[in-house]
């Protein structure tokens, strides 16, 4: 047997080649016709995301609809003039012209304005987090497979371009099988006080975690075994809800961790670290919207030039990916039926930080208590 040398204790990297980063399909999909009718329902501040990545990338939004007609009327002659505005959930439904419906509205109405759509024959983009059960998920999908309707949720940070760019380079098997994925978020959450998100008692690990949730699901797939998690309340932090949380995922083969820090006032950053039997990739960067990514392999490190940004890139993926799906009559890679696995990780880690203990994802119950 061989002694370890030095540099083995040291963890001192060998030297490496700069190699040419191979070209990925991370962009934001795109369909062939971009005419299909959009309808927007719900005028909220996420909205002007919505309506701004759908303008840039040539979607047609031909209705708003919201309770608010003057904030409605204010999106609609910002982003899109002539589409006509409307408080009038059900003439919306009816509407020949509305094809698709992206559901902008908080969690707690959401569920109701997907079942009426789907039973208006509408597909639905959803907004994250899906749902607030895994049963109203299940059901929603079941009804949607039933009637021939597309249901995608609006991942967006599935389009971030560091992120698809690590996505699409796992999946092309550049890194072997993933044995490790690791995400820690710094950043300045404080805004929510004073806002609806403020009385969400898990809103980092559920509103806001769910993109890190998803993302994981999006490279392991249904790997994942068990949840560990907490959260907590920073020192000196003004909203109500806590803002730092954390969780550990134990997958077959791997392990995952998963580190949100809400209360980052000075220095935000963020790195993502996939490690595989065959390679590594890492991005690194102030914010979620300027990231560098870096992958090593036993050719070299290659580093991808990227183009475009998480917003508002990532919404436009998300509804280009359904609007692409509908036109090839398949499954949205955002479809709701795929986002189950990644609400089940999140609902887990939510039931993990509440009692304090690890949970199985083969236990019966992951619903949020009371």
């Amino acid at each position: 047997m061989s002694e370890p040398k030095a540099r083995d204790y040291a963890l001192v990297a060998a030297e490496t080649t700069e190699v040419a980063a191979p070209d990925l399909a991370y962009r934001p999909p795109t369909p062939r016709d971009r005419s299909v009718g959009i309808a927007l329902v719900g005028a909220g501040g996420i909205s002007a995301a919505h309506l701004d990545a759908y303008r840039n990338h040539g979607f047609n939004v031909v209705a708003i609809c919201s309770r608010d007609l003057t904030r409605a009327t204010a999106r609609r002659d910002a982003f899109f003039p002539t589409a006509r505005v409307t408080d009038n959930y059900e003439a919306l439904l009816a509407a020949r012209d509305v094809a698709v419906l992206d559901i902008t509205t908080h969690a707690d109405v959401r569920a109701d304005l997907m079942r009426r759509a789907l039973a208006a024959g509408k597909h639905v983009l959803s907004q994250k987090p899906f749902v607030l059960d895994l049963s109203t998920g299940r059901e929603l999908v079941a009804e949607a497979e039933a009637r021939g309707l597309k249901l995608a949720v609006n991942q967006n940070g599935r389009w971030a371009p560091h992120l698809a760019w690590m996505r699409e380079a796992t999946r092309a098997g550049l890194i072997g099988a993933v044995t490790g994925v690791h995400i820690e978020i710094n950043w300045d959450h404080g805004w929510v006080v004073g806002t609806p998100f403020e009385a969400m008692d898990d809103l980092i690990l559920f509103d806001f975690g769910i993109h890190g949730f998803d993302f994981l699901v999006s490279v392991i797939g249904a790997r994942a075994r068990s949840v560990t998690a907490t959260n907590a309340r920073a020192q000196g932090q003004k909203a109500r809800a806590p803002l730092l949380a954390q969780a550990l995922v134990a997958f077959d083969g791997g392990q995952a961790s998963l580190t949100f820090n809400g209360a980052t006032s000075f220095g935000a950053r963020d790195s993502t670290a996939l490690i595989g039997d065959g390679g590594a990739l890492y991005s690194l960067g102030p914010g979620l919207g300027r990231q560098q990514v870096e992958l090593s392999t036993t050719a070299g490190v290659a580093r991808p030039r990227l183009e475009g940004a998480w917003f508002n890139d990532g919404f436009a993926g998300a509804m280009g990916e359904l609007l692409c799906a509908i036109e090839d009559n398949r499954e949205p890679d955002n479809s709701g039926r795929g986002n189950l696995e990644s609400l089940k990780l999140c609902l887990a880690a939510v039931r993990s930080a509440r009692t304090g203990e690890a949970v199985r994802l083969d236990a019966a119950a992951l619903e949020p208590d009371g």
